[in-house]
């Protein structure tokens, strides 16, 4: 929730899964948040990095590095490394 001013007031904003697009509840110990940082032509690191979040459920379903591939391939970071299979 805003304020009159447009500062974040709540105390607790949950987050989404990237991999589901669910909710992470405050109780899902198992989730992670990863964040991947971007980096030049020479390695070093830049300000801009990309989050991504994943649930418990994703863990435990041992989807979690077929998720992590998908999607970083679909945000830039992979080039042929996530294929999809029928």
């Amino acid at each position: 929730m805003e304020n009159t001013q447009g500062i974040l007031v709540d105390l607790y904003v949950p987050r989404k899964c990237a991999a589901t697009n669910r909710l992470i509840t405050a109780k899902d110990h198992a989730s992670v948040q990863i964040t991947i940082c971007d980096v030049d032509a020479e390695g070093k690191m830049e300000s801009t990095s990309t989050t991504f979040a994943l649930s418990g459920r994703v863990r435990a379903d041992s989807e979690a590095d077929d998720s992590m591939n998908r999607l970083a391939t679909r945000a830039g970071l992979l080039k042929n490394v996530w294929d999809y299979q029928q």
